[in-house]
């Protein structure tokens, strides 16, 4: 049951708009192209095994293990709030 000026399912509405955006910027950060046959960042030989498993990739598993360690979660937050939500 909605409240205020929202409508019965607005708000799994905004919870399926929020999980589809997140997933397209997941989608959009996915390497592209032929793979590097060496990390960007130390140099060291990727194995062929990362490079069929994940196309276009740049970075060998620890540099990339270390660069997703610094960026963290993306935001949490939703940015497709509804009128009603953002009254409170």
């Amino acid at each position: 049951m909605a409240g205020g000026w929202s409508k019965d399912g607005d708000v799994q509405q905004q919870i399926d708009d929020s999980v589809r955006d997140e997933l397209e910027r997941a989608r959009r950060s996915l390497p592209r192209g032929e793979s590097a046959h060496h990390c960007h960042e130390c140099d060291e030989p990727i194995p062929e095994a990362r490079r069929r498993a994940v196309p276009g990739v740049r970075l060998c598993l620890a540099c990339q293990a270390e660069r997703d360690r610094r960026q963290g979660p993306a935001g949490g937050v939703n940015r497709r709030g509804s009128k009603d939500s953002q009254l409170r």
